[in-house]
């Protein structure tokens, strides 16, 4: 099943938000979709400089976009027509036309507050939702790799009245700059809601002359797809560290002085038990040693990806308390939470953006598998999230162990991955709850959303055959990423085709390339065909599943080729970085400082046997040496 195109969505804003500001007194005004019945929060803000600092950074966030623009090249067109050469003008028009649909301007509202025109594509509005115990604003960044839910605990409001349920909030960039400017000292009142009563409705009309906001949005799947699979992704088991906060502010000042001209440009995670985390920025090599509490887990490297997005939590520096990371499989967002006292913001990177066709491996690890377990199996994963779901309206937030009470937390935890899919529950990373959201009236069908285009949908036909789809080839490439070959039996073409592609350093596909008619024909203009999507998945899924049966000694039987990396962190700051490789009866090392040449050595053996045996050992005892397997987990 295909995606939809697009999902219709129709706002309605009694006014825009605004701001009344006095001398020594300002009220926040915050104007809520009306549709979503009576939802709303006010009372006096104890702490405005948090309040302030901590929506001018969600607001950062929201409006943050790191695709790659195209440099407006109509003034230099509209030159050479004047000079008389070959820049006609359908040559100026057609390229104006392809800036404004490819970088268009979604405001909600014009700088004067008026409504704006209505727009036929674009992004959610910032989803406001008002619990017992505190009050969220969810948003996710306009390229679709970052995504923040900013808390604010109910002690920070003096006289809170509140209204439960979930609705739109306009949040225009007008509102944010008036928010800005916020004084410390001045008492500030904020008041959020659909609608007030008449006489105050009246008065607030009469003093701004606001008109109502109505408008109709035509949200893509791509950024629904994105926004409620980051929401699943955090329902997934994590391992996770804590930081103090200057270990924060050491990571931004070293990513706000210097610029990586080469890849990779991730933030590797050293966690080594009883030792607190560390921090290396690439491709310096930067180590940050970290200020928090000792990390308990099993050792790890963990290499994530987004870390420019950090910068936008310079401004929260001054009222973060603590630091938790939560770290999850490959391609899988990162989760920063952030203990701001009154307030929590969390915030979640992923190394992709505008849900590239690079992440569909991370996107088919979010989703239910169809066909697994029959309809039967389906039918009662649905009624175990419906019961789930109606205890979460009753007693509202609750840990997974209270929702899994009598059953599985496995079976628990998929059926409630299930219904964030749906956009009904929330998983709140910052406490480790769930928490019911209705981000629709009704909810999303995730067949909907499973595919991004009608090219995924027939990969994912293709890995629905056993054995059509199959890695045959994977080359590591020094200081350049992987190569990976394959195999594509495509049966209702009746013929077999050979894709390949290269992924990078921070896991990006490059330099694809396959024998099919469309990739012939054109290339990648039109996208990656379903042959490089398939074997993409279908990489990520052996490598998945072979890293599970090497855990086993059945699984290390049938392994004859394979590389590990293991590093280790000497008393002088120093990294040791050994490499062994297993290639069929050839056991290859190298060795050293990262930063020195390393030492080579092959060793070969008279059968496989000897040879995976031999590899096995090394491993063993580089474990035992104190080495730490940079390769078992990378987010």
């Amino acid at each position: 099943m295909t995606a939809a195109l697009a999902r219709p969505i129709l706002l309605r804003y009694a006014a825009p938000s605004e701001l009344a500001a006095a001398p020594l007194h300002s009220s926040v005004r915050l104007s809520l979709d009306g549709a979503r019945g009576p939802v709303g929060v006010r009372g006096t803000v104890r702490d405005a400089a948090l309040f302030r600092d901590a929506m001018a950074a969600l607001a950062t966030i929201l409006e943050s976009d790191l695709r790659y623009k195209g440099r407006d090249r109509t003034a230099y067109l509209a030159y050479l027509m004047k000079q008389g050469k070959k820049a006609t003008a359908a040559i100026w028009e057609a390229q104006k036309a392809f800036l404004e649909g490819a970088f268009p301007d979604d405001a909600a509202t014009q700088g004067d507050g008026s409504a704006a025109k209505p727009r036929a594509s674009g992004a959610l509005d910032p989803v406001l939702t008002v619990h017992p115990d505190e009050v969220s604003i969810e948003v996710f960044s306009r390229d679709e790799s970052a995504y923040a839910r900013l808390a604010f605990s109910s002690d920070l409001f003096e006289g809170r009245e509140a209204a439960h349920g979930t609705a739109f909030v306009d949040l225009s960039p007008r509102i944010v700059e008036q928010i800005d400017r916020l004084r410390a000292y001045a008492k500030v009142e904020l008041d959020a809601g659909a609608a007030r009563g008449d006489a105050e409705a009246t008065r607030a009309t009469r003093a701004t002359r606001a008109t109502p906001i109505e408008r109709s949005i035509e949200v893509p799947t791509t950024w629904l797809r994105g926004f409620l699979q980051v929401q699943s992704a955090a329902t997934l088991p994590a391992v996770s560290c804590e930081l103090a906060p200057i270990d924060l502010y050491n990571a931004l000042f070293v990513l706000r002085t210097r610029k990586a001209k080469k890849p990779p440009r991730g933030l590797r995670f050293e966690l080594v038990p009883g030792k607190p985390p560390r921090l290396i920025l690439e491709p310096w090599e930067i180590l940050i040693e970290g200020h928090g509490p000792p990390y308990e887990g099993p050792p790890r490297v963990v290499r994530t990806f987004g870390r420019q997005r950090l910068l936008a939590l310079s401004r929260l520096l001054p009222h973060v308390q603590r630091v938790r990371a939560e770290l999850r499989g490959p391609g899988l967002p990162v989760f920063w939470v952030l203990d701001l006292g009154r307030a929590t913001l969390t915030i979640a990177l992923t190394g992709w953006t505008d849900s590239s066709w690079a992440s569909a491996a991370s996107f088919d690890a979010l989703m239910p598998r169809e066909g697994k377990g029959g309809d039967k199996a389906r039918a009662a994963l649905d009624a175990l999230a419906g019961r789930q779901l109606a205890l979460l309206r009753e007693r509202g937030p609750l840990p997974l162990a209270s929702l899994a009470a009598g059953g599985g937390a496995e079976e628990a935890r998929a059926a409630l991955q299930l219904e964030c899919l749906r956009g009904r529950v929330l998983y709140d990373v910052a406490r480790r709850v769930y928490r019911p959201r209705e981000l629709f009236a009704d909810p999303v069908d995730e067949r909907d959303i499973r595919y991004s285009s009608p090219r995924e949908a027939a990969a994912h036909r293709l890995l629905g055959a056993p054995g059509a789809v199959r890695p045959t080839k994977v080359h590591e490439i020094a200081g350049e990423g992987t190569e990976i070959h394959g195999e594509v039996a495509d049966r209702e073409a009746h013929r077999d085709f050979a894709p390949r592609f290269t992924m990078d350093l921070e896991g990006r596909v490059s330099d694809a390339w396959c024998s099919c008619p469309t990739f012939r024909r054109s290339g990648l203009r039109e996208g990656p065909c379903e042959h490089m999507i398939a074997l993409r998945v279908a990489y990520a899924r052996e490598r998945a599943e072979r890293d599970a049966l090497r855990q086993t000694a059945e699984g290390r039987s049938l392994i004859r080729a394979e590389t590990r990396t293991y590093v280790r962190r000497e008393a002088s700051g120093a990294e040791v970085v050994y490499r062994v490789s297993l290639d069929d009866r050839v056991v290859h090392l190298s060795w050293g400082a990262r930063a020195e040449a390393p030492r080579h050595q092959r060793i070969w053996f008279d059968t496989d046997g000897e040879a995976r045996d031999a590899y096995f050992k090394r491993l063993d005892a580089l474990t035992s040496s104190g080495f730490v397997d940079a390769d078992a987990s990378s987010a």
